[in-house]
């Protein structure tokens, strides 16, 4: 029996540079961190040779390919796994359209699990490649790689993706009180709505064909490392600020991203105290995350009455094997 557990992510700014429609052309970067709210897969032997699987369905099939959730069946594959496996997950978060990159988290968790099945160390690097290429390539999902490194890695930092398909994990390395005063300050809402990021992700893919839309990006960019330097200096006072004006630029990539619904909830934080934010994921839905001084939480709770308000800490951790029990016919 294994069980992996992985955090889901939340991104403060640059996402959509981890699109290959940006990043092969310039450097893309994006600062996010890890979360208390995880993935949980548990993987065990199954006596008789074929495969069960438990996710919001449950699939018992004879062999690999006639698996139908394209990530666990490539996931196998990659790794090298038959059958005679039983597969389950749970998650402390609607896995579905969050916006806190459950997908990925769940992929990565999956490797996790299955190579320790196997008996097999595998690196955070190596998870989050071969999630990626799990996610991008075999399974053809229009996304970028920000959420397989932030599942794998945890902790807070700037993950910069290359023209040559490299990416680089930079810890934010800062003092403890810092991370304190971010945790203390965020203020997290599941607005109820979930959504397939594939399309907005699609129609921000295509956006950067176009001039001005790379520009915003460039900027988005731009303050990811500007966040990075204003942490490392001890000061979160432009934190808010920062996120804003991400926020501004990545509304104005495409259509779909926000809504008059959306901007009339953010309105409506910043009017009650927050000094910035933005939804979570690509757009449309899932989680809102102000960046507010603690003494206004209440008062931003009372003026969103209609969102639920979800309490978020940060996870350093990454990707974990928390239960080992291996199987003493293969030692």
């Amino acid at each position: 029996m294994i069980l992996s557990k992985t955090p889901l992510r939340m991104s403060f700014v640059g996402g959509g540079s981890d699109m290959p429609s940006f990043y092969r052309e310039e450097q893309g970067a994006v600062l996010s961190t890890s979360v208390d709210k995880y993935m949980y897969i548990a993987v065990n032997k199954k006596f008789d040779g074929s495969i069960r699987l438990n996710y919001s369905r449950t699939e018992e099939v004879g062999e690999v390919m006639q698996l139908e959730h394209p990530l666990v069946r490539e996931a196998l594959n990659l790794v090298g796994i038959n059958g005679g496996i039983e597969i389950a997950s749970m998650a402390d978060i609607p896995s579905k359209g969050s916006g806190l990159g459950s997908s990925s988290s769940y992929t990565v968790g999956l490797l996790h699990a299955l190579y320790a099945f196997k008996n097999q160390y595998v690196s955070k690097d190596r998870l989050a490649i071969e999630a990626c290429d799990i996610e991008i390539n075999r399974c053809g999902e229009p996304i970028g790689k920000q959420d397989q490194y932030a599942a794998a890695f945890g902790g807070l930092n700037l993950i910069r993706f290359n023209p040559d398909e490299s990416v680089s994990v930079d810890p934010i390395i800062c003092a403890s009180e810092v991370i304190k005063k971010i945790e203390e300050s965020t203020l997290v809402f599941f607005t109820g709505r979930t959504r397939s990021a594939s399309a907005v992700l699609q129609s921000q893919s295509e956006a950067m064909k176009l001039e001005n839309r790379r520009v915003l990006m460039r900027r988005m960019v731009t303050l990811a490392f500007e966040l990075k330097k204003e942490l490392e200096s001890g000061d979160v006072d432009n934190f808010g600020t920062i996120l804003d004006e991400n926020w501004q630029l990545k509304a104005q990539l495409t259509s779909g991203i926000t809504d008059p619904q959306i901007d009339d909830w953010y309105r409506t934080g910043i009017r009650h105290g927050a000094k910035g934010g933005k939804l979570l994921g690509a757009g449309n839905g899932g989680f809102i995350m102000f960046f507010a001084p603690p003494e206004s939480h209440q008062r931003i709770k009372d003026a969103l009455i209609s969102l639920r308000p979800i309490k978020f800490g940060f996870d350093r951790a990454g990707a974990q094997i928390v239960f080992y029990g291996y199987n003493k016919e293969d030692v």
